[in-house]
């Protein structure tokens, strides 16, 4: 064994003695096994071209209740904006509702926004599926897909109004620091609550709710964090991006901040699998692979079952010839 080995074999060894180490390795490990960087990509693709028609949809349903102009219409889209720092306002600029006189052109125009903001939840119902190493057979089929991503999109439309009001009380509670603490408070547990809200609605019903509450507060947690400090990450990457890229910039920046966000919800996700099936300590250097590591491996197999009359059955070679990780 080389130094390298050595040096390799210490650390292993230190991670799996060490129970918060070994469950941050093992949530890494589970986000690589499962190819997370590419889940977080393919949401971020269908997030960046649902993203309009949603919002789209939004001023448009609210325009032809209270009205285009109204501060209402005008107070819910800049909620909605405002989850993305110094660029919603460009995005602000370019959203307006439909305007049709005739109810069914207009009817025809929201179902079509309906069928073109679902990708992002299509695409993240596939990614908790992947995931969790749902078997491909037991996977919920596209009309049950379909009446999620309705649940989804209502839900969405709930909390655009909290935080509308939300955002009012935090320009309101702007100049007071106890104010302002119970804002930022406040703000943490809309977005726990949305977190959870969509872990149920996106990931399979085998999962149980109670699975996905550790995820769901790290995921809030985490995402009003980058809420915070968003303004100055994307401000300064614009301000660097924008002196090559130009009005480009934007587009980018919008495309960082959609994946900065798709990967805190596979990575939360990830932490209610690895705490809910105990997938940890993981080995770095193995063999010897441990338990975590076989089980892990197990699923990633027998996920591929596409038929009910389909059954992968996945043996290790220390496992004594009985075919079932130890």
């Amino acid at each position: 064994m080389n130094l390298l080995e050595q040096a390799i074999h210490r650390l292993d060894k230190l991670q799996q003695s060490s129970r918060p180490l070994a469950f941050a390795y093992g949530v890494i490990k589970k986000f690589g096994d499962d190819q997370g960087g590419s889940l977080a990509g393919l949401i971020t693709f269908f997030g960046f071209t649902s993203m309009f028609p949603l919002l789209l949809l939004v001023v448009t349903i609210f325009g032809s209740i209270v009205g285009a102009s109204s501060s209402i219409t005008a107070r819910v889209v800049n909620s909605a904006l405002s989850q993305f720092p110094i660029l919603g306002s460009e995005i602000a600029n370019n959203i307006h509702a439909l305007h049709r006189k005739d109810p069914i052109t207009l009817a025809v125009g929201i179902i079509g926004l309906i069928f073109g903001s679902q990708g992002a939840s299509q695409s993240s119902q596939y990614a908790m599926a992947q995931v969790w190493n749902i078997p491909v057979v037991e996977r919920p089929g596209y009309l049950t897909r379909l009446v999620r991503t309705m649940a989804l999109v209502f839900v969405l439309g709930i909390f655009f109004l909290l935080g509308s009001a939300l955002s009012a009380f935090s320009s309101f509670a702007s100049s007071r620091f106890e104010l302002r603490a119970i804002a930022l408070v406040l703000s943490v547990l809309v977005n726990l609550a949305l977190y959870l809200l969509a872990f149920r609605i996106l990931t399979p019903k085998q999962i149980e709710t109670r699975r996905l509450y550790i995820g769901a507060a790290v995921g809030g947690i985490a995402w009003t964090l980058l809420q915070l400090l968003g303004g100055y990450l994307v401000s300064h990457e614009l301000r660097n991006a924008s002196q090559v890229y130009g009005f480009f910039a934007v587009v980018l920046g919008l495309l960082s901040w959609i994946y900065l966000g798709a990967r805190i919800l596979i990575y939360s996700a990830e932490i209610n699998v690895v705490a809910a099936r105990h997938l940890w300590p993981r080995s770095i250097s193995g063999p010897p692979w441990t338990r975590a590591d076989k089980k892990v491996l197990s699923a990633l197999s027998k996920q591929q079952d596409r038929l009910r009359d389909e059954h992968i059955t996945v043996g290790f070679d220390d496992d004594k010839g009985d075919g079932q990780p130890t």
